[in-house]
């Protein structure tokens, strides 16, 4: 007999193995919980899972691949007409594993499988809004550069109409005292003329 290359086979061979597994799917489907050990429900969970995948699909070719593992028609049907549409909407995750605790006699760790059935299933946040709020930071950073380029613009132009108005003053500041200079030299000549005036004779005017 060949050695298995992981894992402990159930049986004594793997046509053994298939056939418990077989078996244990086939009184699942029928019955919609079975209490078995942890370890052959572990072993049975992929295979019911992938036997109703193949059910969701409905053609011919799923059924005759489902009928090579479940040979009894019944349960094939009831499989594909019942079971496969409640979990149209979910995708896996069609059985659940509770352990009940050791069984007398030989301290077997025991565990009841059944199908998830007449369960609501969460819905998935699409991928277009997990896009949306991922472009959102990124659109707000442009608009805040361009709000952050936009105050420096009118401070800058603040700071250059001051430093304008100050050179204007400056420039006033500095012509005032030029006008008022020559308007001294303007009163200084009036005077120095009636003064000429004053001192010339009577007969030379």
């Amino acid at each position: 007999m060949p050695t298995p290359t992981k894992g402990h086979r159930l049986g004594g061979s793997p046509a053994h193995e298939r056939h418990i597994l077989a078996n244990l799917a086939t009184a699942l489907f029928q019955h919609g919980r079975i209490t078995t050990t942890e370890a052959k429900a572990r072993r049975l969970r992929p295979v019911a899972e992938r036997l109703i995948t193949f059910a969701k699909r409905g053609d011919l070719h799923a059924r005759r691949h489902v009928l090579t593992v479940v040979t009894d028609k019944g349960v094939v049907h009831q499989l594909f007409t019942e079971i496969a549409p409640e979990f149209s909407e979910r995708d896996g995750g069609y059985t659940r594993i509770t352990k009940i605790g050791p069984r007398k006699g030989d301290n077997a760790a025991m565990a009841v499988i059944e199908l998830v059935r007449g369960e609501p299933v969460a819905a998935k946040p699409r991928r277009r809004s997990r896009r949306a709020g991922a472009e959102a930071p990124a659109a707000a950073a442009p608009a805040a550069a361009a709000a952050t380029t936009t105050a420096a613009e009118a401070t800058e132009a603040t700071e250059a109409e001051g430093t304008d108005e100050v050179q204007e003053v400056d420039a006033a500041a500095d012509e005032a005292p030029v006008e008022d200079s020559a308007e001294d030299e303007t009163a200084d000549e009036d005077d120095d003329e009636a003064a000429d005036q004053d001192g010339k004779p009577a007969g030379d005017a």
